[in-house]
């Protein structure tokens, strides 16, 4: 008997966006979609507290509103208190993160999930040695594909419970990943993101221990017909000569950088466990502007980490000038049970989220100088809708009449604070 698709809920960062269809698959090969019920997957998140209460009150919801439905519940939320979900009436499966990625952990059993001990399938992500290529032929309803190419992190940041989801590092050989780019370029992806936790980790565990920058380079060499290639978050510190050179060499690769900062000050940086340095951001956007006059960056933040002082805050405010930052990410600290971070002497809750509210602000006035920036200019953006498009440096664009999929040249009218407003002036049809 056919039944429904597959409902899955995702939560969190490119890489569980990649991984939920993963989970798509997977859960349709193991036979969730002949469920009388249909079955809903939820692919949590654990990179902050509101992360973990959010998808919380997406399981509840969800029972609400499909009483017979079966709920899975996966992602590194799962994977790091996999009881916690067991507990929750209306969970009927708890999935690690690598359990999540094979079929025969989703096997549509009737009795699967008769009490909170069976209906736990998690084990010790640490254990995991490998990441395999999982290939995932198409993306529903994107432009854009995410392609995992790294997993985990040997890194231990004070204040970040993620390895603990994730486990260490490990990478997909580069052979795997070229082979997995021919066959999305092939379905008419026209542009492809690299991802992964630590991404710039790419290769440390492989022989030889090849850089993230050689994969880069050996991509726009083996897919010629890859019309984009852009990079998730990376850590700056890690970024190496040929990734350098593929940048200010190769414009297919597009000139965006999402940063791993976290702060602006040393002493927090050290005391996060971080292994850059203030000026050692600064000098990376001024070397990477040299080699990319066009390139802009965001990057991730954290207000109110223990022991930060109002000196040290507004370092990480004024880094936002000094850097040139321009798409930020905003958290609030949220201290993970069993990190060093959160045995540390915390600040008070309104003032963390005070912070994080200037931040915020100082965010939007930097996005908004570099929008203004951008008006009256004629750019090549990829359509991934009816009305929505992005530029090379990852902004949005409003415009009309144009097909998901093909490339557009527009020129830019306005903006509204967040995204650019533009007309048609040529369209190019789809390969």
């Amino acid at each position: 008997m056919s039944g429904r698709p597959v409902n899955v809920m995702t939560f969190g960062c490119r890489l569980n966006a990649y991984e939920s269809e993963v989970m798509r698959r997977e859960a349709k090969v193991a036979g969730l979609e002949s469920l009388e019920g249909g079955a809903i997957i939820v692919n949590t998140c654990a990179v902050t507290g509101k992360a973990v209460s959010d998808a919380k009150a997406a399981i509840r919801r969800a029972r609400r509103e499909n009483p017979q439905a079966r709920i899975i519940v996966s992602g590194c939320a799962a994977q790091t208190d996999p009881d916690d979900f067991a507990l929750m009436d209306e969970v009927d499966l708890v999935l690690g993160n690598e359990e999540k990625l094979h079929a025969h952990n989703y096997r549509a059993l009737p009795d699967f999930g008769v009490n909170q001990f069976e209906k736990v399938r998690v084990n010790d992500i640490m254990s995991v040695r490998e990441t395999a290529s999982h290939m995932v032929e198409s993306i529903e309803g994107r432009t854009r594909a995410f392609v995992q190419v790294q997993n985990g992190c040997d890194h231990r940041c004070t204040f970040c419970i993620i390895p603990y989801g994730r486990g260490n590092s490990r990478s997909v050989p580069a052979g795997e990943v070229v082979e997995q780019v021919k066959k999305l370029v092939g379905n008419g992806y026209r542009e492809i993101v690299l991802t992964g936790v630590d991404l710039t980790s790419w290769g440390g565990d492989l022989p030889g221990a090849p850089s993230l920058g050689r994969l880069v380079q050996a991509l726009l060499k083996g897919v010629p017909d890859m019309a984009r290639l852009r990079l998730s978050s990376i850590d700056s510190i890690e970024v190496d000569e040929p990734l350098t050179e593929a940048i200010a060499g190769d414009m297919r690769l597009m000139p965006h950088l999402h940063l791993s900062l976290q702060s602006g000050d040393d002493m927090i940086l050290k005391r996060m466990k971080r292994r850059h340095l203030r000026d050692d951001t600064i000098r990376f956007c001024q070397d990477m502007r040299a080699a990319r006059p066009d390139m802009v960056f965001g990057a991730d933040i954290i207000a109110g980490f223990p022991t930060e002082t109002d000196e040290m805050f507004a370092r990480s405010v004024d880094i936002i000038d000094e850097a040139g930052l321009t798409h930020l990410h905003i958290f609030p600290f949220s201290p993970r049970k069993g990190t060093p971070a959160a045995r540390m002497p915390q600040l008070d809750r309104g003032l963390v989220k005070e912070r994080a509210k200037i931040l915020r602000t100082k965010g939007s006035e930097a996005l908004g100088a570099f929008l203004d920036s951008q008006i009256g200019k004629t750019q090549r953006v990829l359509v991934e809708s009816g009305s929505l498009a992005r530029t090379e440096q990852f902004t949005p664009v409003v415009l009309e009449g144009a097909e998901a999929g093909n490339f557009v040249m527009a020129k830019m009218d306005g903006h509204d604070g967040k995204r650019l407003t533009a007309h048609i002036i040529d369209a190019e049809q789809a390969a």
